[in-house]
């Protein structure tokens, strides 16, 4: 691993990109942990720290400039609340490849009032029931999520769904969940075994059934969408197969959006 201290920074490679944006590449180094970034002196519009080892997203100083933040292929599991206050400006977060779990990971976003894209893709959180509808209401000034357009039919949805009985209910049940997760050194919990005794696991992973139904399931697949959901579902440990109503209903609805934004596009290449 390597520190991020400010001879690196300033020896790092700095360039203007195709956007015309000035950019500094802190791509691969391993870096562990974000700090010394005000040796940057506010000059950059993009910063790339794609392919490090970050685990949590905070450490910036205030950097007005700064609008985006590549983080592809980190190992972030938190989010700052204040990353709002030191990046008052920033419009793309691009989390591809990280290791978000819980739909709660990310309300400290709501900090970012100028966010208008961001991605989560490839992170266990996208599984998670509601996603998209989640981000939509806590982010109602996003524009793109997974580098899909959140329509505004969409987002008129997830409002009224989130401020239904049985969203509020929905609501609670995430922070409850949340609220479960361990914390380093807590009390054990009830009816966890002393120390020194070794606790029978449940296997985990996938059966040899499991794997076949999956490898059945992806040869039949009819689109991209189809197979990332089902890597997805190997990612994050969860093998159900089994499509609900809602998820059929969720998946022709975005079939409609995507023939609905086609049509758009033709028309405005037309015009």
């Amino acid at each position: 691993m390597v520190k991020l201290t400010p001879e690196l920074i300033q020896q790092a490679l700095q360039y203007i990109n195709p956007i015309r944006d000035r950019e500094l590449d802190l791509r691969g180094y391993k870096i562990p942990v974000i700090e010394n970034l005000g040796a940057t002196l506010d000059q950059f519009d993009t910063i790339d720290l794609s392919d490090n080892d970050i685990r949590k997203l905070d450490g910036f100083p205030l950097l007005r400039r700064l609008k985006a933040v590549l983080l592809n292929n980190n190992r972030i599991v938190r989010i700052s609340d204040q990353l709002g206050t030191c990046l008052p400006n920033l419009d793309t977060l691009i989390l591809t490849g990280n290791m978000l779990q819980d739909l709660t990971d990310i309300d400290p976003l709501t900090s970012l009032p100028k966010l208008v894209t961001l991605s989560l893709m490839h992170c266990p959180v996208v599984t998670k029931p509601h996603y998209r509808e989640y981000v939509a209401f806590k982010l109602p000034n996003l524009r793109l999520l997974d580098f899909r357009k959140i329509r505004q039919k969409e987002k008129e949805e997830a409002v009224t769904l989130f401020k239904s009985k049985k969203g509020r209910e929905l609501q609670r049940e995430i922070v409850s969940k949340k609220g479960k997760t361990f914390v380093p050194g807590a009390g054990l919990p009830k009816g966890t075994s002393p120390k020194g005794s070794v606790k029978k696991q449940p296997p985990t992973g996938p059966s040899k059934d499991e794997l076949w139904k999956i490898r059945q399931a992806i040869s039949r697949a009819t689109s991209l969408e189809e197979v990332e959901r089902l890597n997805r579902m190997l990612q994050s440990g969860q093998f159900s197969l089994k499509e609900s109503k809602q998820q059929k209903n969720g998946r022709a609805k975005r079939f409609e959006e995507a023939e609905e934004e086609e049509d758009e596009e033709n028309e405005d290449m037309e015009t």
